[in-house]
């Protein structure tokens, strides 16, 4: 934007459109006095998303300046707002006290904020991580890197292909996410969900790139990080620090590490199946109500929470350190008291990783450092309470960590005050005894309300006015009040200084003296506590890592003690972990069912796989019956187990599972234009492409989206690769509707035939919700219509179809034309019909090396009654 001649050109405005040249994309947050002002676009958007109001200042090429404001000591609500809207905000302080100022006050842009890159408490969401990524590098070799700010969790990874990349950014959901503009045409699609920041690929420079996390972290050598020779993690990692370096304008010394980590490492949930089993967060409302974190989510601290759901979304491969966490739980599940008083004082532990975030960024309260104070007095009661019971597992890491860091206690109990104010640039942060020419100065200031008192009962008696008083305003200064009446009293030396309706004020030399002195004192009193304050957060910043380690072992214990409270509460048990290919579950439950039910009683269910004989369950029975439920819990518990959590059964034997797969559900997406076939088919295929022999696969009614025939000759399909899967098979659990497939279990040795128990009562049907071996009778579809409120004049015609196609009598035009028992046109089995079954047994079982002559002739008979029963002829 560049001024032309009549155009507003005041200093000020100048020096706005220069902080504007050079943050053309963000929104200017531009300080003038106690507001951010806003001027062109920027107050329009502004005024539209906040709902403030938009005014206008001078002219600019003839027109008036659009110009919208917010208040700076209150305005965190509406920087989340415009983030929330995806937008970039400049925040342009004053550099200098407008008073001591000679000329334009200086100002200049102090940090940009993010979305990805927010630390201010009352924006930020306790319970969640807010992560920025990085992408860089093509297949096989593409490094992510993601951070959150506000915490200092800095992680790296270093992925084969595309898909899984886009897999873990849907895990992570980042507020933002960086590619150099060389990437961009290939990832558009990719990352069409995310807002994106285009970086120059110099920002990427390997070279550079190594010399940047050298220089942040101290190193000598990339070694100790573990991505030495991992050179897209690098560039990644290193893109993304300068970025938040160049955006934030200070030190980043809360990131104190840079994790790598392999998804090999964790079991793979990808996104649909962390849509199916509702995991964390529930797709009928966009909630986390009634999901799987909603139930296990007992942590009392927003570090706890956090780090649940770290937990929860990548679960352990590692029995060892499965067994370390599961240790734990054990340690405390039993201690009721213990438990109790811990949980009491996580209570009142604040969020020590974004405090020292905040710290070691320069942006803390003085509230912030109380509030650290406080969490600290409470880790020596941690480490005693934990010190009653033996330690064993994770137990005992923590206990390592609990460290109180008695100098960052000491230095915070000395220099501030109990009720020091939430800003740091005011008065009333630094306590009395901590500096001794801020002594001096409160001295001064304090003497000066004593003088006061002191001048006001002696010029009350010097001058006969009894009512004199002396007030103070920022306009006058401290001034004396006489009211009209006594006007007449008013000695020579008084010089006034303002007329008022009912009194006048006066100063006189000896105040002004005073006022000089106390005034004085007041502004250099503000200036020493902001230095003071700066050096004790300095000072506590030196600490950070210890900081980072115990809000680390607190998120941990927080962790554990939720998980044991959980398992007390619920009669959960601690499951066994094994390497084969085992899914054995007594008397499973429902996690999230069993508490949205209530009072109502859960029916539990045994379940068991296996490699060697009951690796695929194909499960049968009418909808309502409880199919589903039984699908989902499996994979629940397996996953709770892999958590390092007890779980909802009376005994539980998991073999380490590498990924759950999915398929439940209808759905379709209009915006790529896929059908509900579509989404199933693609769903199918990806579980047949990446399962392995150590997966769990769910599958609920696959092929439905289709003709009866096609869908059941894909799902009949899909049974026998999953079967023969890389020559061991995979554990699956198959509901399905298709009573045909229930022949697998003769055809494929490892292939069970399970249904949900349901018992008839006359025309109504009750579902027990039991599993139990063989396949359901029928489907009772018309049992659950009327349940659904189905009109009873369609349930009745549903029937007479129902009869006539069981028949085998249908009339080949059915729309228009009754269906009754009389109907005499052939009608074609469907195939593997439930007639064809019981024919091929039929066949099967006769052995012809026994069979007499006569037996055999018998045999004929009964086959030839038995398929004019089938395909009667006309007439008959």
């Amino acid at each position: 934007m560049h001024m032309t001649q009549g155009q507003l050109e005041t200093p000020m405005f100048r020096q706005y459109l220069q902080v504007k040249e050079r943050y053309k994309d963000c929104i200017v947050f531009f300080r003038m006095g106690d507001f951010y002002e806003m001027f062109f676009e920027d107050a329009e958007i502004a005024s539209r998303i906040l709902g403030i109001t938009l005014t206008s200042r001078g002219e600019y090429g003839g027109k008036k300046v659009p110009m919208a404001g917010v208040p700076y000591h209150s305005a965190k609500p509406y920087l989340g707002k415009l983030l929330a809207q995806g937008y970039k905000v400049a925040i342009c302080e004053q550099l200098e006290d407008p008073k001591l100022a000679k000329g334009l006050v200086k100002r200049d842009v102090i940090r940009v904020v993010t979305p990805g890159s927010v630390v201010d408490e009352g924006i930020l969401e306790d319970s969640k991580n807010l992560f920025i990524a990085s992408i860089w590098g093509v297949e096989p070799e593409i490094g992510l890197a993601h951070v959150d700010l506000s915490t200092g969790l800095f992680m790296v990874s270093q992925i084969s292909n595309k898909s899984h990349v886009k897999e873990e950014l849907q895990r992570l959901s980042p507020a933002e996410v960086l590619l150099p503009n060389s990437l961009l045409k290939e990832w558009e699609e990719a990352l069409r969900p995310y807002r994106v920041e285009v970086l120059d690929p110099i920002q990427y420079h390997p070279d550079q790139a190594q010399d940047v996390l050298k220089e942040h972290f101290r190193v000598r050598s990339l070694k100790g990080l573990g991505i030495e020779h991992l050179f897209s993690a690098v560039c990644a990692s290193a893109a993304l620090l300068k970025y938040l370096s160049l955006t934030q304008k200070t030190h980043l010394d809360h990131i104190t590490d840079l994790r790598f980590y392999n998804l090999s490492q964790f079991m793979i949930l990808d996104p649909t199946c962390l849509r199916d089993l509702e995991i964390i967060r529930n797709p009928r409302t966009n909630t986390e109500e009634d999901t799987l974190v909603s139930v296990m989510d007992k942590a009392q601290t927003p570090m706890g929470k956090r780090l649940l759901r770290q937990w929860i979304i990548r679960p352990l491969l590692d029995p060892n350190a499965i067994e370390s966490r599961l240790d734990a739980v054990e340690g405390l599940v039993q201690k009721r008291q213990l438990k109790k008083r811990l949980r009491e004082l996580l209570t009142k532990m604040p969020d020590l990783e974004r405090i020292n975030a905040r710290v070691a960024m320069a942006r803390a309260s003085p509230r912030d450092l109380i509030a650290l104070k406080e969490g600290l007095k409470n880790v020596p009661r941690l480490k005693e309470a934990l010190g009653e019971i033996p330690l064993k597992g994770l137990l005992t890491h923590i206990l390592d960590r609990l460290d109180p860091i008695g100098e960052v206690l000491e230095l915070v109990e000395k220099a501030i005050s109990e009720d020091a104010p939430s800003l740091p640039k005011e008065m009333g942060i630094i306590k009395e005894g901590f500096n001794l020419e801020l002594d001096r100065l409160i001295g001064i200031m304090r003497d000066g309300r004593n003088w006061i008192a002191g001048f006001v009962k002696t010029e009350q008696e010097r001058t006969g006015i009894p009512n004199l008083r002396v007030g103070y305003n920022k306009v006058f200064g401290y001034y004396i009040e006489v009211t009209r009446s006594y006007l007449h009293l008013v000695p020579k030396d008084y010089v006034r200084k303002q007329t008022l309706a009912n009194a006048e004020r006066f100063i006189n030399q000896e105040l002004k003296e005073r006022e000089e002195q106390v005034l004085t004192a007041e502004e250099r009193r503000l200036e020493l506590e902001a230095q003071l304050f700066g050096e004790v957060q300095k000072e506590v910043a030196r600490h950070s890592k210890r900081i980072a380690s115990l809000a680390g072992a607190i998120g941990e214990l927080d962790v554990v003690l939720g998980l044991a409270e959980l398992a007390s509460e619920n009669r959960y048990v601690r499951p066994t972990i094994v390497e084969e290919p085992i899914v054995d579950i007594r008397e499973g439950r429902h996690p999230v069912l069993e508490k949205k039910l209530g009072l109502e009683p859960f029916v539990p269910n045994d379940l068991s796989l296996d490699g060697s004989k009951k690796q695929i369950l194909i499960i049968t029975g009418p909808n309502m019956a409880g199919k589903s439920t039984i699908l989902r819990q499996t994979a629940l518990i397996t996953l709770m187990a892999q958590v390092g959590s007890f779980v909802p059964a009376s005994s539980a034997t998991i073999g380490i599972v590498d990924r759950i797969f999915t398929r439940i559900g209808a759905s379709d997406d209009i915006a790529k234009g896929q059908s509900t076939f579509m989404v199933e088919m693609a769903e199918t295929a990806n579980i047949l492409r990446n399962a392995t022999p150590k997966s769990l696969v769910i599958l609920d009614e696959v092929g439905r989206g289709t003709s009866t025939y096609d869908g059941m000759s894909i799902a009949w399909a899909v049974v026998e690769a999953l079967h023969s899967l890389e020559g061991k098979g995979v554990r699956t659990l198959f509901a399905t509707h298709y009573h045909e497939l229930t022949e697998l279990g003769t055809l494929l040795p490892r292939v069970k035939i399970y249904t949900m128990d349901v018992k008839e009562w006359g025309d109504s049907v009750v579902f027990l919700r039991t599993l139990r071996p063989g396949a359901a009778d029928r489907s009772y579809g018309i049992e659950v219509a009327r349940i659904a409120g189905v009109p009873e004049s369609v349930l009745k015609r549903a029937k007479e179809i129902l009869f006539g196609l069981e028949k085998q009598r249908a009339d080949t035009k059915i729309r228009g034309k009754p269906i009754t028992r009389d109907t005499g046109s052939k009608f074609q089995p469907p195939l593997f019909s439930v007639a064809d079954q019981r024919l091929i047994s039929w066949i099967k079982n006769l052995d012809l090396n026994k069979i007499t002559p006569i037996e055999a002739l018998l045999e004929l008979k009964k086959l030839q009654e038995h398929v004019l029963q089938l395909q009667p002829t006309k007439g008959k």
